[in-house]
């Protein structure tokens, strides 16, 4: 439907009436138009109801193509194929119409099946799109452009179906760049924004993220041919000591990765070389083997030997407007790459170091042979890393649906009980939290003080962030000590708190929660102490969270090798700590409703026998809007 956004309204509403299979919308003015047009809302709510059960797609998108069938309903050009008798390719849907135009546009030789654009998903929303294409035995892969997400079951469906047909799902949720959530009190909120939200959605449900067009291209190109990799170890081959170093740095802060070679390997690819010629991974095999197809086959063979996940050849192509030969000297390259990967059943790319040096129609022949062509080196490796995840994903069992209990904002009446308590709460709870008790005065925190035992914590009541207005005092161990540090913290809040000194402490974690709009409670957890938000060492967990993702979580901190007692340090109660981060998660969960936020920072982990101990906890109750 071509027609305005009032009349679009108006023509489906007929179209139902005539029992209509379905309609694509692409007028804009919807709900998109936000704030800036008071009728968008109201049209869109208008659509919908129009529509009835009649399918539609959009408003505000270009619609679908099918390039497995040949039928389109798009008002624009596009610069995709047919797929060939009996051909396969992707799924794309995205929630641009630009997007979509410019990925049909692209010279990469990705085989498209099927692209849709999804729009404002009035009613129709990306996941089911997704499913729906999944389905059809001509697809090998799906890519998704996210800019929201329609619904966390239907994503669930789709990823638990995509993994039953053994096909793949990149996506490009864009969003890092966003503001974060308006300010609020504890540090878990500056850490846990939607976008790191959504980011631990799609690992839980083992789709893999990219940030770029191109590395979307290249990620969903490797996927059709050879599926998600068994593993992350590379091999890569070039021509030159620079390609082989760039090459080297492009790992670097990945998973996947370029092994040393074992001796026996190194020994076999040597042989094949000359004794100029220093053997490894990344290997430079020098010029000298060029345009000798037995010799290239010989090393590429015994390079590819090593059982990799992914073997790599990196190779830019002359120019044909400038250059002698260039056919007939890239084409000896490649059979003799070809014939190596076909020797030893193994996976292989060509990689070209620019983008634009790897011609069309040498990548269209590759991918007929079964041999991945990626544009660029940062794009491969994104596209590597992303089919790594996915193969380590899939051999892990399915995550459990997340727990959206918790979804939806609450009303404006918020309250922050003081550390007393809400640490009473978490006893109650069964969680580890010191001893402690209220004090109304230096007399009273003195006598409590001694009662407790020494060293204590003293600290002022009422006051968020006590570090940073000097609200606390620790390893106070006498009670004129105590004393005379109740008379500096009074001023600073509305009581005083006294409490147990944690000992033996190896490292700080910071154990959040928030409510977010979309996903009920995440969880934060990470590096914790003063300079949580500036060491920025966390990751984001949904709810319900195992004891395997909690420690998987925790090996995945740059911290964790203090854990481990780095370099010689004590070794920490890493099993206390799990216990109790699981521990209160499912606090959390049973108290969805009314916790807005809980912030505990630090958990102090002991050394090993000795415990994790909730050192100091904020907590925000809200209560919900009566609807």
């Amino acid at each position: 439907m071509g027609v305005n956004r009032h009349l679009t309204v108006d023509v489906v509403k007929a179209l139902a009436e005539r029992g209509a299979g379905g309609a694509v919308c692409y007028a804009a003015g919807f709900l998109e138009t936000g704030a800036y047009d008071e009728d968008g809302e109201r049209l869109q709510a208008e659509l919908v109801a129009a529509a009835g059960q009649m399918p539609i797609i959009g408003p505000n998108c270009y619609g679908l193509i099918n390039y497995a069938d040949g039928a389109l309903l798009w008002p624009d050009n596009h610069g995709g194929v047919k797929l060939a008798k009996d051909g396969r390719g992707v799924a794309i849907v995205t929630q641009s119409s630009s997007v979509a135009i410019h990925i049909t546009m692209q010279k990469r030789g990705l085989p498209l099946a099927f692209l849709m654009t999804a729009g404002n998903q009035a009613q129709t929303g990306l996941s089911e799109m997704a499913l729906d294409l999944i389905e059809d035995e001509r697809v090998t892969a799906l890519g998704l452009h996210i800019e929201a997400f329609d619904s966390v079951a239907g994503f669930e469906r789709l990823a638990a179906r995509a993994r039953e047909l053994k096909k793949p799902i990149i996506a490009m949720k864009v969003g890092r760049s966003e503001q974060a959530r308006q300010a609020t009190v504890s540090h878990t909120a500056s850490l846990a924004g939607s976008d790191a939200a959504s980011d631990a959605f799609l690992k839980r449900l083992g789709i893999a993220r990219v940030d770029s067009i191109p590395a979307f291209i290249e990620a969903l190109k490797l996927l059709h041919i050879t599926g998600p990799l068994p593993g992350c170890r590379l091999s890569s081959m070039s021509c030159s000591g620079g390609e082989a170093s760039i090459m080297a740095d492009s790992a670097e802060g990945r998973s996947v990765h370029f092994p040393v070679l074992a001796a026996d390997h190194r020994v076999r690819v040597k042989s094949t070389l000359g004794p100029l010629v220093a053997v490894a991974n990344p290997l430079d095999y020098h010029t000298f083997i060029w345009n000798n197809e037995p010799a290239m086959t010989a090393t590429f063979s015994a390079m590819v030997s090593g059982g990799f996940d992914l073997n790599i050849l990196v190779i830019d192509f002359p120019r044909r407007d400038r250059c002698l030969n260039v056919d007939e000297w890239g084409l000896v390259t490649l059979r003799s790459f070809e014939a190596a990967l076909k020797t030893n059943k193994a996976n292989g790319a060509i990689v070209s170091s620019i983008p634009e040096n790897l011609p069309e129609e040498y990548a269209d022949r590759l991918i007929v042979r079964g041999v991945a062509p990626l544009f660029g080196i940062p794009e491969a490796m994104d596209a590597a890393q992303a089919a790594a995840f996915i193969g380590n994903a899939w051999r892990e069992p399915l995550a459990q649906p997340v727990d959206t209990t918790a979804v939806g904002r609450s009303g404006t009446k918020r309250f922050t009980p003081d550390e007393a308590e809400g640490k009473e709460r978490l006893i109650k709870a069964g969680l580890p939290v010191p001893k402690g008790e209220r004090a109304n005065n230096a007399v009273e925190a003195a006598s409590l003080s001694q009662a407790l035992g020494f060293p204590v914590a003293l600290k002022a009541l009422g006051v968020a962030h006590k570090s940073e207005v000097g609200a606390v005092r620790l390893n106070l161990k006498d009670t004129e000590s105590v004393s005379n540090a109740a008379l500096d913290l009074l001023p600073l809040g509305t009581g005083l708190y006294v409490e147990h000194m944690v000992r033996d402490g190896v490292a700080e974690l910071i154990v959040g929660f928030t409510r977010d709009p979309m996903f009920g409670a995440v969880m934060t957890l990470g590096t914790g102490g003063v300079l949580v938000e500036l060491l920025r060492d966390s990751v984001i967990l949904m709810l319900p969270a195992t004891r395997d993702d909690i420690e998987a979580a925790l090996r995945g901190l740059k911290f964790y090798p203090l854990l481990e007692g780095y370099r010689g340090r004590p070794k920490a109660d890493v099993g206390a700590a799990i216990d109790a981060i699981a521990g209160i998660a499912d606090f959390v969960q049973k108290n969805a409703g009314e916790i807005e936020e809980l912030d505990i920072n630090p958990l102090i982990v002991c050394a090993e026998g000795n415990g994790a101990w909730i050192a100091d906890a904020l907590l925000v109750l809200g209560e919900k809007k009566n609807d």
